[in-house]
């Protein structure tokens, strides 16, 4: 599994098709956005990435991204 850091360019697929963006955050423990909590450790850790095309903010497992 590929680990990611703030500042890197990333993809993912989404409802809405292919989505790029830069990773603004990294979390290695449960954290709450959006009225959910997204499960997060240090071997698994959660992104938070903002969109190159909208104000969009998205949190993703390392599993659904990949390097642009």
């Amino acid at each position: 599994m590929t680990n990611f850091k703030v500042g890197d360019h990333v993809k993912w697929n989404s409802e809405a098709g292919h989505v790029s963006g830069k990773i603004i955050k990294v979390h290695h423990s449960d954290f709450d956005y959006k009225g959910y909590t997204h499960h997060a450790s240090k071997d698994d850790p959660q992104y938070e990435i903002k969109s190159d095309t909208s104000d969009h903010i998205a949190a993703h497992k390392g599993s659904a991204l990949s390097k642009v």
